[in-house]
């Protein structure tokens, strides 16, 4: 099963120093993952006033700068692992270097019929 590892954190609470290591050891899970077999997709987001929400409200779009909602913990990037069980994915998620500093998310990933295939 696909599970999408969420990451919540302060997205102000690291210096930039913190912020690089915190990439690299990031980067190198995902290598860990994917010699197990596991890895299918990781990324940082960019912070929050990077943000862009919409809303279609009575057929029209309602744009606004910044995340949906106002939150003391931000999403600041994601994991997509395949994981045989939740209790596989509590274990990779537990690795995630932001756990120690913020929330990590495990949610299962509907996996739909019919959608176009990765390159």
């Amino acid at each position: 099963m696909r599970y999408m590892l969420l990451i919540y954190g302060d997205e102000n609470a690291l210096t930039p120093g913190e912020r690089d290591q915190c990439y690299r050891d990031s980067t190198q899970l995902a290598h860990q993952l994917h010699v197990a077999g596991q890895f299918l997709a990781t990324a940082p987001l960019f912070p929050t006033p990077m943000a862009t929400s919409i809303q279609i409200r009575g057929g029209k779009r309602l744009i606004t700068d910044g995340p949906f909602a106002e939150t003391r913990e931000q999403l600041g990037g994601f994991f997509m692992i395949e994981a045989g069980d939740l209790d596989e994915a509590i274990d990779v998620a537990s690795r995630i270097p932001m756990a120690s500093r913020g929330t990590v998310e495990i949610r299962p990933v509907i996996e739909l019929p019919g959608l176009p295939e990765k390159k």
